[in-house]
């Protein structure tokens, strides 16, 4: 083939070369303003959980400050019941006590009646009227009595006094007890209304608080929600790393392209330089030498021309070979990295889970087995064990990691964490308490357990 021809073959490789270095950072450019729109969506969503959190935390500070009312009523009913019951039965004690009164007062009005039979009958033995006996015997009754007594003149004057006495025992004694037997009525008329006051307030409590049962619940479920949407959230933030990561990798695998095909070209251009003042020289000798001598020239040329290709089928083999040493050697850890998705929030961590098709097929992993799973996706074999995942690459600095590095935590003890960074500061792993999640390592928890090992998987 001409060098010419070559020249021809060789820009147009170059065009074609970056034709496709601008079209595929093209699509993915597309594929990232996809992905930030379903973000913006996403993010919504956020916003709008978290109005209806901070609601909710309203509603539920109003419940609580409901049943902290309800609960210093109730307090100050107990209380109130607990004296009235006392009352009740410091007021049976009086009642118990007065009983004991009446009983003595009726033994003295007893003892009175027959002191005043007594005068009588002396009465009537000294001569007195034998009909006052007869009224005093004949009495039916002790009112009667008193009536009739009260009728004889001759023996008011001794009697009265006696006579008053009972009455104003027997007035004493009937308010006393009317007194009591009011205030002990009155007590447990109370008893009985505190008593269902208490039983209102107990019923509007268990109402109070099956509502911050339910508003708790559904703060609950909102609160789990939001974090859905940050997962999903994060999720696709570490989809838009990934993709700027290989748009970065494959700008710089083009660039370097580029520059292998602008050296080759340097080169040819210059052999075709050589040979044409190889040619006019050979013209020049040809026009003074002989027929013989044209001849020997002509070899010279064809011989030339052979070493030219041979030099320039030599440069293609070495253009190849530095495309393929400029390919980043992580070129699968986007896959890596994506394989996880679909289990962020529907996942378990399983001490020694993911791995049997089991644990996997219903997301129970442990963290070193969800690492090898997620690269056995991108069709890279690692270990399933944190030991072993230290020595499965290369290990780089801290300032150097990239997407699809392995980065590791002290836990319960070294280097007893491991997952995949994602880039943003976050990575991907199997946790303990959420199952296979987006997690921040720049601030929080996994920020004071990270312990700087990176390790670049070959």
């Amino acid at each position: 083939m001409s060098l010419k021809k070559k020249l021809i073959v060789l820009n147009t490789t170059i065009m074609l070369g970056l034709g496709s270095a601008f079209a595929i950072p093209s699509v993915k450019a597309e594929s990232i303003t996809d992905i930030q729109s379903q973000r913006t969506g996403i993010q919504s969503d956020i916003s709008e959980a978290e109005q209806v959190i901070q609601q909710l935390k309203k509603e539920q500070s109003k419940m609580n400050a409901q049943i902290a009312q309800i609960e210093s009523a109730m307090k100050e009913n107990d209380q109130k019941i607990k004296n009235t019951k006392q009352e009740i039965k410091d007021t049976e004690k009086d009642i118990e006590s007065l009983k004991k009164e009446i009983k003595a007062l009726e033994e003295r009005i007893a003892k009175r009646e027959e002191v005043l039979k007594e005068r009588a009958l002396s009465f009537q033995e000294s001569g007195g009227d034998v009909e006052y006996l007869e009224v005093v015997l004949g009495s039916k009754s002790f009112g009667e009595f008193v009536n009739r007594v009260g009728a004889v003149a001759t023996i008011v004057e001794a009697d009265q006094q006696i006579l008053s006495e009972q009455e104003a025992d027997k007035a004493d004694l009937e308010k006393k007890q009317a007194t009591v037997e009011k205030k002990l009525q009155s007590l447990k008329d109370m008893e009985v209304e505190l008593k269902g006051m208490q039983s209102q307030i107990e019923d509007q409590k268990a109402e109070t608080v099956n509502m911050k049962a339910k508003i708790e619940k559904k703060e609950s479920e909102t609160e789990a929600l939001k974090q859905s949407l940050e997962n999903k959230d994060a999720g696709l933030e570490a989809q838009i790393a990934s993709i700027r990561e290989n748009i970065k990798k494959e700008e710089e695998r083009k660039a370097s392209e580029k520059a292998d095909l602008d050296r080759v070209a340097e080169e040819v251009n210059s052999s075709s330089a050589s040979s044409e003042g190889s040619s006019s020289s050979s013209s020049e000798e040809s026009s003074s030498s002989s027929k013989g001598e044209a001849s020997a020239s002509g070899s010279s040329k064809a011989e030339s021309s052979s070493n030219s290709s041979k030099d320039s089928s030599a440069a293609k083999p070495a253009a190849s070979k530095t495309e393929t040493s400029s390919k980043p050697s992580s070129a699968n850890t986007g896959s890596a990295i994506t394989a996880g998705y679909k289990y962020i929030g529907n996942s378990s961590y399983k001490f020694g889970g993911g791995r049997t098709a089991s644990d996997i097929a219903n997301g129970l992993f442990d963290c070193s087995a969800f690492v090898a799973w997620a690269y056995k996706q991108a069709g890279v074999n690692l270990p399933a064990s944190t030991d072993a995942l230290k020595g499965a690459g290369r290990q780089v600095s801290d300032s150097q990691k990239q997407p699809g590095d392995l980065v590791f935590f002290n836990t319960y003890k070294t280097d007893g964490h491991v997952g995949i960074y994602v880039g943003g500061g976050k990575f991907i792993g199997s946790q303990s308490s959420t199952g296979v999640a987006i997690a921040n390592m720049d601030s929080g928890y996994w920020a004071g357990v990270y312990n700087g090992r990176v390790v670049r998987v070959n």
